[in-house]
């Protein structure tokens, strides 16, 4: 997903090349989605406003408590300190309801994967 948007942001400087930005830093980052397993499966059948709400929270909480870690090293690969809704540059306020719904996609991508098996 990252590349994804990394790709498709570049368009905004006219790179049609689509070049698109990420760390190796972010591979054990992403490996937390490992815990949206269990989680989506203890949050089954709950209205999807608490489900989403509670993906986003964790994703806030991760890429704060990460990007922390990695501020502290100086080597976090990302800083949203020129945005608005930025905390600490860590988390940006905004991208809400980009993280609610990306939770509930890896939802339903988990959830598909369990009922074909």
């Amino acid at each position: 997903m990252e590349v994804l948007w990394t790709g498709l942001r570049s368009m905004m400087s006219r790179d049609l090349k689509l070049t698109c930005k990420t760390s190796v830093w972010m591979f054990p980052i992403y490996g937390m989605a490992a815990l949206f397993g269990p989680m989506s499966r203890h949050l089954k059948g709950k209205n999807f406003m608490l489900r989403g709400g509670i993906y986003t929270l964790c994703i806030f909480a991760a890429e704060f408590t990460t990007g922390s870690i990695l501020k502290k090293y100086h080597v976090c690969p990302w800083d949203y300190s020129g945005q608005k809704a930025n905390v600490r540059g860590l988390i940006n306020l905004s991208y809400t309801p980009l993280w609610f719904g990306a939770g509930l996609f890896f939802e339903r991508m988990l959830n598909q994967k369990e009922d074909a098996v």
